[in-house]
């Protein structure tokens, strides 16, 4: 069988689901380490924070290093430090005090996130296709499936072997998915896009541009408004709603995913009928709208019909962005993927906790941090009014 940027499109698809799972099951085993291992919260929040910085640092990295890089290289890599992250999970904890094993599986997923973060996207955006917005938002609508896989197939694994020791066999059969990666990158064509044939790199020349900063800050706010819902979702269940916390995790976080999902995959397959621009001020209206219908509606139904509609709403922010910055800044090439992965990145982790500060100065409720959260998306509604106004002016 010929392989063609078909079989390159299938292997990006997998790469966003082994970066979904290396980000997604070590949160669901952190009780488990905690309770085998004897580790404090203190020690559990540093493995939170090793992934996310090895991530952060990767994607800087990359970001002004993009000439050195070869992207074949790094998916492979990529995918099989995925491989060794996993099963990490299992062995490195009996091989090493518990905690450094922890420690170092921790890295390694943050090594293969990051790297499958900052080339993945570019190398489906280099393969010659038509509808290449549609084409980003599909291809990251698989880090959607592929959260709510890794929380229904984990939940679905220790329901049917509820052992306390039954957790070792779970990494090594998600660690299934990256090794099929590894193999396919071996083989596959890699694409690179124009910017990146070019000898001189992107990174410097990209932070004197006022329009990229822009687009730094609205994927900062992209990140922020997806991960206060997802984060906060479950325990908004439980503690304001009063549903059990299975019924928190599955119609909260698990609900969310689904539906940004959706989102992303509805435009993946009707981006040529459908203009970006409207739908993303769009996705800002209904984004502020499902904050207040989570924030102020106490019928746990409408509740969570408001976490379902901000997943919908947030669905296009981020594969919308890259893919208006790729037109609208065609010489940024890989820097540009890295930096604004990184902007995004930290939207991710500051979001959830300025809200989690604002429900503290409220008593613990999350209303509050709800209703703060509509600044990140009204600041995104402000910022593209902006930019289209701008570019309706230079086009005159």
């Amino acid at each position: 069988m010929k392989l063609t940027y078909r079989s390159t499109m299938l292997a990006c698809y997998n790469g966003y689901v082994t970066q979904a799972i290396c980000i997604n099951l070590a949160p669901l085993l952190y009780l488990i380490f905690q309770r085998q291992f004897a580790l404090s919260l203190g020690e559990i929040s540093v493995l939170i924070a090793a992934n996310f910085l090895v991530q952060l640092a990767i994607d800087l990295i990359a970001s002004f290093f993009s000439k050195q890089i070869n992207l074949r290289f790094c998916a492979v890599f990529a995918h099989l430090m995925s491989v060794i992250g996993l099963c990490g999970l299992s062995v490195f904890p009996h091989l090493l005090p518990p905690f450094a094993g922890l420690i170092l599986a921790e890295a390694c997923l943050g090594i293969g996130g990051g790297f499958t973060e900052v080339m993945i996207s570019p190398l489906m955006e280099a393969c010659p296709t038509e509808g290449k917005s549609g084409n980003m938002s599909l291809l990251h609508s698989f880090y959607c499936w592929g959260q709510a896989g890794v929380v229904l197939l984990a939940s679905l694994f220790f329901a049917l072997f509820p052992s306390e020791h039954s957790w070792y066999v779970l990494p090594f059969l998600f660690a299934l998915v990256p090794l099929a990666g590894t193999v396919a990158f071996c083989i596959v064509p890699v694409y690179y896009l124009p910017a990146d044939k070019k000898k001189d790199g992107q990174g410097a020349s990209l932070l004197s541009n006022s329009l990229f900063w822009s687009f730094l800050l609205m994927m900062f706010c992209a990140g922020a408004a997806e991960m206060v819902m997802s984060q906060w979702a479950s325990s908004f269940a439980e503690s304001a709603l009063g549903v059990p916390k299975s019924v928190g995790d599955l119609a909260g976080p698990c609900l969310f995913a689904v539906m940004m999902g959706i989102a992303r995959a509805l435009y993946g397959k009707f981006s040529n009928r459908i203009a970006l621009e409207p739908l993303m001020l769009l996705g800002c209206l209904l984004c502020m709208a499902s904050y207040l219908l989570a924030a102020f509606v106490a019928i746990p139904a409408v509740a969570f019909f408001g976490c379902a509609l901000c997943g919908f709403s947030v669905g296009i922010f981020w594969p919308g962005l890259i893919s208006r910055a790729t037109v609208r800044l065609p010489q940024g090439g890989i820097s540009m993927f890295a930096l604004l992965a990184v902007a995004g990145d930290i939207g991710c982790l500051a979001g959830p906790s300025i809200a989690g500060s604002i429900a503290d100065l409220f008593g613990g409720e999350l209303r509050w941090a709800f209703c703060f959260a509509i600044a990140f998306p009204l600041i995104n509604f402000i910022a593209l009014f902006l930019q289209n106004k701008k570019k309706k002016g230079e086009t005159k």
